[in-house]
């Protein structure tokens, strides 16, 4: 009896019955998890972003704005150790973002193919490369074409990001990556605000060299990380049978360079350039139109106004955000008689504003609210600038560029998020590329502009004429974000 009610009785239940309860409350918090995961979009053996990813896709994607920021404070004294004028060392800031604007598409379009790895380590190369080129230019002309090399290099890194994105969202299910994509936009947006202050500080301790020199360590930074962390191609889903339209790529390489290079020298003898721009422009929409594969599928931009409207605010933003950084360094130190050091001091609160930015709204995937504040920020200081002369306190053009540090942080990080939500993911590498492309066409336009009203130098009225051209393009950047009825659903889409 004693056997029997050990076997069946209330004893066996009390002896069993936590083991499988506890088991049952096992299941049931998987099955919980599983439909949390399922509610997110999210299948249910999928992990989460790979980190180790995001150390090298965070310092490559810098290489490009540590580069031309730090510039910015660094242009009169390379003129000076050259001899050179405003106009002939604007060249410095558009051999870069020319290689940029036609490299960034074309190293997207191998990232598509051939998968980010081969990519970023070769550019990430050519970047220390172009680093110890520049450190023993002789001349104004080879430290040109070092900057030529250091456009192509930093090309790959970012596209190779978007793509890495893109690759771990459909591994783990997860709709939009806004906490990576806030890291990546903070990181790039910071240290376009940063370069002139560290600029300042290198060109104080060692003279402009320093600036150029600094790509050698970050090289080799990101060519360890890289290799040791990039995905392999067998690793990644890759499109069979992809092929490079080599004969579009120059076709775009052509009409960008002939538009751009007409524009830093308008005028009656290179008339010939928008010629040259018009037709190998036409030549381009005709090639790429009747190509099954081609460098820029024509079709699905035109058939997707939001991304094409999202090109447009890059292109219009980043115009004003470079002629700011050139044209009011410039001017603090050639009109204010700043040292580079004491320039870029000023502009450090522009970095602190970018920062809080930023960090405050970067893990929300909205665009909208970004977008607009950002534009009407960034017509305030642009109206700023028309108060700006030599005899004026220094708190006012602290005060200026910390406004002006805002927009930057919002603006890029907003067009980000909506090229991820509005781009075909199969080409997520070259839509990442020419959003680059954009904004490093707005950067020419920048130097142009800069070129023109800084002809005679620096001077207060140059700064004044700058910035009513500042004011329309702002301006239009508002209007064309009011416009844009799309911008509303950019991160509230559910899964």
């Amino acid at each position: 009896m004693t056997d029997c009610r050990s076997a069946s009785g209330p004893d066996r239940q009390g002896a069993s019955g936590t083991p499988h309860r506890r088991a049952l409350g096992t299941a049931r918090q998987g099955i919980g998890r599983v439909a949390g995961r399922m509610r997110r979009g999210r299948p249910p053996d999928a992990g989460g972003f790979d980190r180790k990813l995001v150390a090298p896709m965070i310092l490559g994607s810098i290489l490009n704005p540590v580069n031309s920021s730090m510039l910015a404070v660094a242009l009169i004294p390379i003129g000076a150790a050259f001899e050179a004028p405003p106009a002939e060392t604007a060249w410095l800031v558009t051999a870069l973002y020319l290689a940029t604007a036609v490299a960034q598409p074309v190293i997207g379009r191998l990232v598509d193919a051939y998968g980010p790895r081969p990519l970023y380590l070769t550019g990430t190369a050519l970047v220390g490369l172009a680093g110890l080129m520049a450190v023993f230019a002789p001349g104004l002309g080879l430290l040109i074409a070092s900057r030529v090399l250091l456009g192509i290099g930093t090309s790959a890194a970012y596209p190779a990001s978007m793509y890495l994105l893109r690759s771990e969202a459909e591994r783990t299910g997860l709709r939009n990556p806004s906490g990576i994509l806030a890291a990546l936009s903070v990181s790039n947006q910071v240290i376009a605000v940063i370069g002139p202050t560290l600029g300042g500080l290198l060109i104080g301790l060692g003279g402009w060299h320093l600036i150029f020199t600094i790509n050698v360590p970050l090289s080799a930074a990101c060519l360890v990380l890289g290799g040791l962390r990039l995905p392999r191609r067998a690793d990644l889903r890759l499109a069979p049978g992809q092929r490079i339209d080599v004969v579009g790529i120059g076709l775009f390489a052509g009409t960008i360079v002939a538009f751009m290079l007409f524009l830093m020298e308008p005028g009656l003898d290179h008339a010939y350039l928008p010629a040259v721009a018009l037709v190998t422009g036409a030549g381009f929409a005709w090639w790429e139109l009747r190509r099954t594969q081609p460098f820029i599928d024509l079709r699905v931009l035109r058939g997707n106004a939001p991304l094409l409207a999202t090109y447009a605010r890059q292109l219009l933003a980043f115009t004003t955000i470079y002629a700011f950084l050139y044209g009011f360094t410039q001017w603090l130190e050639e009109s204010r008689s700043l040292s580079p050091s004491q320039a870029g001091l000023i502009l450090l609160p522009m970095s602190g504003a970018a920062i809080v930015a930023t960090v405050l709204v970067g893990r929300r995937p909205q665009v909208r609210g970004k977008l607009l504040v950002g534009a009407v920020i960034q017509v305030a200081g642009c109206a700023g600038l028309l108060l700006l002369d030599v005899s004026i306190p220094v708190w006012v053009p602290v005060a200026i560029a910390t406004a002006v540090g805002i927009p930057q942080g919002l603006i890029g990080l907003a067009n980000q998020n909506a090229l991820y939500a509005q781009a075909d993911p199969a080409r997520m590498g070259s839509s990442a590329g020419l959003l680059r492309t954009f904004a490093y066409l707005g950067a020419l336009l920048a130097s142009a502009a800069n070129a023109a009203f800084y002809r005679h130098g620096a001077t207060t009225g140059g700064l004044h004429d700058l910035a009513l051209l500042l004011l329309v393009v702002s301006a239009l950047l508002l209007t064309v974000t009011v416009a844009d009825r799309s911008l509303r659903r950019v991160g509230r889409d559910r899964p």
